[in-house]
């Protein structure tokens, strides 16, 4: 029975979902706040917290397929794509997850009967592997499934023993193998044959049954559980009866698609499977808001999509092609994940975009690293060679060692990484940054935040910090930090600076220039004015005014951001925001510019929803429950259990721990001040609001009645004065120019009186006065026009410079070319320069050469003619 790639996937949810399981999404392939993984790289990911206690779920059985990418970091396997039968950079992870529930005895049972009874695989075609101290797994495989003992193999390797890391959940693992006959070369597993393909691993159970100690001791887990992972290609592979998984279906449509756009005709050709695998791990990745860059996750994206358009290039693209290919990735995989449907136009717009990038320096790096390897002297290809592919071409490091694979030679690497490590230091600048206390106080209590609902309030002083050292008291001009038991004022967080203020006490008073976190204390920082001492009691109050420009900013960022993405499309999502009493801004991502008329729209939709005068509520909810409802989540945040929900209207929901307006209409008025970008494929506005915005506007309102009264006529009118004033100015340089020429001309018709022959050769050198450097070419062109056939060298000083022209008509620059001639000249007045045999140009900076630089061009034509 053949099973397609669609098919299977569902089959793996209903079995697991009519057992109990949660079916659950998958989640985005960039973790939330894992600083350990580069992308999602397994089924396990989204669960890692659950699997560690730090969180807990409605469900303690979950079903999921998984998409992952390897193609970056420790997980990589970008250059064996296209190799091999199995590599892929993008994949997709069925699994099935126990946190606490059923054990080893259940998930093998599910597994078999699953692969035997579901898929009707033959039981005589699995065999088995487990942990060579694994008793328990062994019996059960044995005796209760009934698989042969000569079936069951025991590994004593990491290869059957899972961790999380060197400290924490660990155990044992079993997983199933897949024989494909003996007409295949390979051997069973923990044999010296086993990297063949003839025993291919198709489903890997984790027994999670330890926490391992620092000192190696395993400590039985009170909750043992499961996490599996069987790759949805390679079971598709199986079923589909082929031995690849570039042969399963969704692959063989999308690799016949691609034929097509490029123009080749053989299917089997390597680089269609590079192209039609890495149109998925690039699309899912912009899809979830990954955009082409020069760090991290932007640079892996952009290594993928340039390794794509050379597999292109190398089959004969005459065009960009690789966008093509979103729309058949949507056919195949489209249902089962719907959000890559609906960002069908926002990938290719943005492939598009990094392919023209590329396709300007294709063709040259290509002829540069072609030429260096035909003319190797050996089988590296130097590291400076590699460097200014990469720096020059924008050739990624493993895009050259694909190639040069193919040419059989390597890379220096160790010189590609001296060339990279030198631009670095070059590039380096100064910077400086504020005390860290986070790293060098630990300060045990929590303060307790009032701001929502206050701006001052009594507090107990716990603790003084001067100099980052704790202490008793603090005296008059001391600056240092003090952490209150509770406090109205706002730590710096998510954009939002931290409140300013002052705390006042019995001798004295503490000036707050801003507060920060400090754990889970708030640290105010600043000065003393008089004495505070520790256990005190203080008034604290925040700079309302301040405050309320801040909130006043802070909602309209949550305006501005459900603005873009209505303007410009659902891909737009935060990327950073810096949210002051004076202005904010706001980092988001974008592709491209956005246009006038767009932000136009986009400002007047803020405005819009600020006339509207929602009502502002907040509301603490389930996490899972504020996405339920719509919320939008920073772009890889990590949430509590419990989030705040800020709603403005129907028109802005989002997870916030901000301060914010009562009503959207206490903003007043919105104000684009500037749109820019800061990194490839992320965007910054910075805009002001209420009286700010208000000033702004009038003040350029003040410039355009100055400038309307210097052009004579109203505001109104400024726009149509200028383009005239433009069409005028225009017609003036031409008139300016033609005048210029026809003094060229006729200062050349003049000069001509100053031609010499040598050896039968017409020659003019003479130096100018009053003439532009651009006007020279076509003096020279008219003299020569007039000389009939001859030699011309013309100097002009300008100020402290100097500009050269020589110009040798076409019979004569087989004895005489021009970019020797002038260079002869420039030598002498400190320049060089260069042209064609028939023109050449140069400058210099010593004017006071210039006459006897001149001199010499007779003496050293005589010996050329």
């Amino acid at each position: 029975m053949t099973f397609s790639t669609a098919d299977i996937r569902q089959k793996f949810f209903d079995y697991f979902s009519q057992r109990g399981h949660q079916h659950v999404a998958s989640s985005s392939l960039v973790p939330a706040d894992d600083p350990t993984l580069l992308f999602t790289n397994a089924g396990m990911n989204q669960f890692k917290d659950v699997f560690l206690g730090a969180e807990k779920r409605s469900y303690t059985r979950a079903v999921s397929s998984q998409r992952c990418v390897r193609a970056g970091g420790k997980h990589n396997d970008l250059e064996n794509v296209g190799y091999t039968a199995r590599h892929h950079t993008f994949f997709e992870m069925l699994g099935n997850f126990s946190f606490g529930d059923y054990f080893k005895k259940e998930a093998i049972e599910f597994a078999w009967n699953f692969l035997t009874d579901e898929l009707k695989l033959p039981k005589d075609k699995l065999l088995v592997t487990v942990y060579s101290e694994d008793d328990e797994a062994f019996d059960i495989w044995e005796n209760h499934i009934g698989v042969p003992k000569d079936k069951i193999i025991r590994i004593s390797t990491s290869d059957n023993f899972w961790s999380m890391g060197d400290t924490g959940p660990c155990g044992p693992c079993s997983e199933i193998f897949y024989d494909h006959g003996e007409h295949i070369w390979g051997g069973p597993p923990g044999t010296p044959e086993e990297d063949g393909d003839r025993f291919i691993e198709i489903w890997n159970l984790v027994f999670m049954q330890y926490n391992r100690q620092a000192d190696g001791t395993m400590e039985p887990l009170p909750k043992p559980s499961i996490d599996t992972g069987m790759g949805l290609e390679r079971i598709s592979a199986i079923l589909q009866h082929v031995h690849s998984n570039y042969e399963i279906d969704l692959f063989a449509n999308l690799i016949k698609a691609a034929a097509q756009v490029v123009g080749a005709e053989d299917l089997s050709n390597k680089s269609l499977r590079v192209i039609a695998d890495h149109i998925r791990s690039c699309s899912f990745l912009i899809c979830d808001g990954v955009m082409p860059g020069n760090e991290g996750r932007g640079y892996v994206l952009r290594r993928i999509i340039r390794r794509a358009v050379r597999h292109g290039y190398q089959l004969g693209a005459k065009d960009i092609f690789f966008f093509k290919l979103v729309g058949a990735l949507v056919v195949e995989m489209g249902q089962a994940y719907p959000e890559l449907a609906d960002q069908q136009p926002v990938i290719e717009k943005v492939l598009r975009v990094e392919e023209e990038q590329f396709s300007k320096t294709l063709a040259r790096g290509m002829a540069m690293l072609q030429d260096t390897i035909a003319n190797l002297d050996g089988k590296t290809i130097p590291g400076d060679v590699v460097f200014k592919l990469y720096d020059t071409y924008g050739f990624p490091t493993d895009l050259t060692n694909d190639i040069a694979r193919e040419h059989d030679v390597e890379i220096d690497e160790e010189g590609f990484k001296k060339a990279m490590q030198q631009q670095r230091q070059r590039a380096q600048q100064a910077s400086q940054f504020g005390a860290d206390y986070n790293n060098t106080i630990k300060v045990e209590h929590e303060t307790r935040f009032t701001g929502y609902e206050q701006v001052e309030g009594q507090a107990t002083v716990l603790e003084l910090i001067v100099n980052n050292q704790m202490c008793d008291q603090m005296s008059d001009g001391q600056e240092g930090v003090v952490v209150l038991d509770q406090t109205p004022f706002y730590a710096e967080a998510g954009g939002q600076i931290g409140d300013q203020g002052v705390l006042k006490v019995a001798n004295g008073e503490f000036i707050v220039s801003s507060t920060q976190k400090l754990g889970n204390a708030f640290a105010h920082r600043g000065k003393a004015v008089g004495q505070i001492k520790k256990g005190e009691t203080v008034s604290a109050k925040i700079d309302v005014e301040g405050r309320e420009s801040i909130k006043k900013n802070h909602s309209a960022t949550h305006l501005l951001h459900a603005a873009l993405r209505e303007v410009l499309g659902e891909h737009v999502t935060q990327k950073g925001s810096l949210v002051e009493a004076e202005r904010f801004r706001f980092d988001f991502s974008h592709f491209e510019s956005v246009t006038p008329a767009q932000l136009i729209k986009i400002e007047a939709r803020v405005n819009e929803e600020i006339r509207a005068n929602h009502s502002l509520t907040t509301e603490l909810m389930d996490l899972e429950e504020a996405k339920a409802s719509g919320a939008m989540a920073l772009f890889g945040e990590k949430y509590d259990e419990k989030v705040r929900v800020v709603k403005m209207g129907p028109f802005s929901v989002e997870l916030c721990g901000g301060t914010h307006v009562s009503r959207t209409g206490e903003i007043g008025l919105f104000k684009i001040v500037s749109e820019s970008g800061i990194a490839s494929g992320v965007r910054r506005i910075e805009a002001i609001t209420g009286h700010a915005a208000l000033e702004y506007v009038q003040q350029l309102e003040s410039k355009m009645q100055y400038i309307a009264s210097l052009l004579k006529t109203d505001v109104s009118s400024v726009s149509d004065k200028l383009a005239n004033l433009q069409t005028q100015n225009k017609e003036l340089e031409k008139a300016l120019e033609a005048a210029k020429g026809k003094l060229a001309s006729q200062q050349g018709a003049d000069i001509l009186n100053s031609v010499k022959k040598i050896n039968g050769v017409s020659v003019l050198v003479t130096a100018l006065d009053g003439v532009e450097a651009k006007a020279l070419r076509t003096m020279v062109d008219d003299l020569k026009n007039r000389m009939g056939e001859g030699i011309v060298v013309l100097g002009v000083t300008s100020g402290e410079k100097v500009n050269l022209i020589a110009g040798v008509t076409k019979n004569l620059t087989a004895k005489v070319k021009a970019g020797e001639l002038v260079n002869v000249v420039a030598a002498q007045v400190g320049g060089k320069g260069g042209g064609r045999p028939d023109m050449a140009q140069a400058g210099g900076d010593k004017p006071e050469n210039l006459e006897s630089a001149l001199d010499s061009v007779h003496s050293w034509l005589a010996d050329k003619l």
